[in-house]
């Protein structure tokens, strides 16, 4: 794999969904990080997609490998935090990383690209989620300025175990 340095941060696009999906699915099949319990398909994936334009508060970046094909190493993206109006100036942010693409300072760059085009959007704060025990999510959100604010204990259970969330706050500019 290639260096940080080289390493291409870009607005997702259609053809990328496959990989993303895929991306995606190994966190469904493999791990608790996500509390999704049943693998999608890329039409599924679409709508989510879809909800991430080149501008605008909700966004989704993607890391590639530098030149053709592209392999795709992760993804950060800002979605509404909630559904209701007041909370249109808050968003929730998450990184999603491929198998093998971890410690490499990818999910920081991909997180600092995300927080620098959000500078220019009418956002307020920024808050993430992060299945416990996961202590690379935990340092990487704590670098760049998450606070934790809360733990919903037990919140969840996926592979017959329940799961604590910690919830993190990054007050934005």
């Amino acid at each position: 794999m290639s260096d940080r340095r080289e390493v291409q941060v870009s607005p997702g696009r259609d053809d990328d969904l496959a990989a993303l999906t895929e991306l995606y699915n190994h966190y469904i099949r493999e791990t608790a990080i996500t509390f999704d319990v049943t693998p999608l398909t890329p039409d599924e994936r679409r709508p989510w997609l879809l909800s991430h334009p080149e501008d605008g508060p909700h966004r989704l970046l993607v890391a590639r490998e530098p030149g053709p094909p592209g392999t795709i190493l992760g993804y950060a993206t800002s979605s509404p935090f909630r559904p209701k109006a007041a909370y249109a100036t808050s968003v929730e942010t998450t990184v999603y990383l491929a198998p093998g693409a971890g410690g490499r300072g990818i999910g920081t760059l991909l997180y600092q690209q995300l927080f620098e085009a959000l500078e220019s959007e009418d956002v307020h704060r920024a808050y993430a989620g992060v299945t416990l025990p996961n202590e690379a999510s935990v340092r990487l959100h704590r670098r760049l300025g998450f606070e934790q604010i809360a733990v919903y204990g037990e919140v969840g259970r996926k592979f017959g175990a329940y799961h604590d969330v910690a919830w993190f706050e990054k007050r934005l500019p």
